[in-house]
Formats: structure tokens, C-alpha cells, sequence
């Protein structure tokens, strides 16, 4: 297994639970016809952003590995960039079904 794919996958795996509470409710939010295309966008927004996440974990762990960083502290950031991408994403899909 490629090491930036697993913790990509570890790190996203982490958003699971975050990025699933999202992934219906900000569709539910458009009427019913635009549901098929916004939930079709948000799968494309989600998978744009594996290289970002793949990114912070790989730092993260280095980081941790190298001792720069505690658990709690490890946990902090995890919680955070959750956070911070999830806005983005959210963000992103309001821009792009702005857009007909």
C-alpha cells in the first residue's frame, strides 16, 4: 500500500463520521430536483480533497513520529482541520450550485 494513499485513507477515514453527517444534510437543503446534482457534486468536492487530507495526515504523523507534537495536541489538529475542511467543502458546493 502506497503510505500517502493509507493515511489518506486512515485521515479520511477519521472524516467518515464528520463528512457523513454532512453528506446528506447539505443536500437536503435544495429542492428535490436539485438533489441528484448536488449530492453528485459533493462526491466530486469530497474526492478533490483527498490529496489535502493526505497531506495534513502524512505531516501530522511525521510530526508525531518526531515527537513535535503530543496525542492530545495530535488530536487537537485532527479536530480542527475536520472543521476547517468540512467549512471549505461546504463552501465550495453553495458556489458550485450557485452555478446553473
Amino acid at each position: 500500500m502506497n503510505l500517502g494513499v493509507g493515511i489518506g485513507c486512515l485521515v479520511l477515514g477519521m472524516l467518515g463520521p464528520v463528512a457523513g453527517s454532512f453528506a446528506g444534510q447539505p443536500c437536503d437543503r435544495y429542492p428535490k430536483q436539485d438533489q441528484p446534482r448536488c449530492e453528485k457534486l459533493w462526491k466530486e468536492i469530497n474526492a478533490e480533497a483527498e490529496g489535502e487530507v493526505s497531506r495534513f495526515g502524512l505531516d501530522q504523523l511525521q510530526r508525531r513520529r518526531e515527537g513535535k507534537i503530543s496525542q492530545e495536541q495530535h488530536l487537537q489538529e485532527n479536530t480542527a482541520f475536520i472543521t476547517r475542511s468540512a467549512a471549505r467543502r461546504l463552501e465550495r458546493l453553495a458556489e458550485r450550485m450557485a452555478q446553473r
